[in-house]
């Protein structure tokens, strides 16, 4: 069949997006997922997405997101900002929305060209002597590093996502450098992409957590920079953790394809 597939970014974090409202995909095939996103045999991206119905009266549509390896993955932040600009491209929404993913429930509101997604609260972060680990609908690795733009993310970056105590399950692992009191930088390698990618959401909303709760800043608005463009998180300490947790940055569509599969 040709399949008509959408193209969007957010700061460098690609995915194809299908409107699979009237099931023309089926969720099991993961071999094709795994092919669409390949970089030399398919249209090439770090996930996949599938806009569905809504199953409950509250929601506007439903999000189920695909690693590049085809599986079915965790929460994906960049990957939710860019289906709320497909949702409202689609005329779906108009500048709110509400979804389920697979960690739950989101809103998300569009603004000045920019996508604001709620994020789960966060209740745990655990400390460690070399890093933090937390888990913001994905699991995180943070841990800081020293001149982050010749550090050698891949390597390392594989070496924890598949070691103790990871393992099987496996982490996103994300290298921190602090540029000020609001600014860090970040490069995240991602697990399921099996390699660095240029922006992670659910891993700059981990760094930003992380650097509250390890007093690297004391602002509760933080700005990330990632390698593919800069996004920010604004959140609130309680006494259970972190709440109104929100990750804001650009959505761009950047095609429309048909594809045979």
């Amino acid at each position: 069949m040709n399949l008509t597939f959408y193209k969007y970014q957010g700061t460098g974090n690609d995915f194809v997006i299908i409107d699979n409202r009237e099931s023309i995909l089926s969720k099991n095939d993961t071999k094709l997922f795994a092919r669409l996103c390949d970089r030399k045999f398919g249209i090439g991206a770090d996930g996949l997405m599938l806009l569905e119905l809504p199953q409950n009266e509250e929601d506007d549509f439903t999000m189920v997101y695909f690693n590049a390896d085809g599986n079915e993955s965790t929460m994906c932040g960049n990957g939710g900002r860019c289906l709320v600009a497909f949702a409202a491209f689609l005329g779906v929404i108009k500048d709110t929305a509400t979804f389920t993913a697979i960690d739950g429930k989101h809103i998300a509101e569009i603004k000045d060209e920019l996508v604001y997604l709620q994020m789960q609260n966060v209740s745990a972060i655990e400390k460690h002597d070399s890093h933090l680990f937390l888990d913001t609908g994905s699991p995180h690795h943070v841990t800081m590093v020293e001149d982050l733009a010749k550090y050698d993310v891949y390597n390392v970056g594989q070496q924890i996502r598949n070691g103790a105590p990871y393992f099987d399950a496996g982490s996103n692992v994300n290298f921190v450098e602090k540029e000020n009191e609001d600014l860090f930088s970040v490069r995240t390698y991602e697990r399921g992409v099996e390699d660095e990618t240029l922006s992670c959401g659910t891993g700059v909303t981990a760094v930003a957590l992380s650097m509250h709760a390890t007093k690297k800043t004391n602002k509760e608005e933080v700005n990330i920079k990632t390698p593919g463009g800069q996004l920010r998180v604004t959140f609130r300490e309680t006494n259970s953790g972190y709440e109104d947790v929100f990750l804001i940055g650009p959505a761009e569509q950047v095609f429309k394809g048909e594809i045979v599969c």
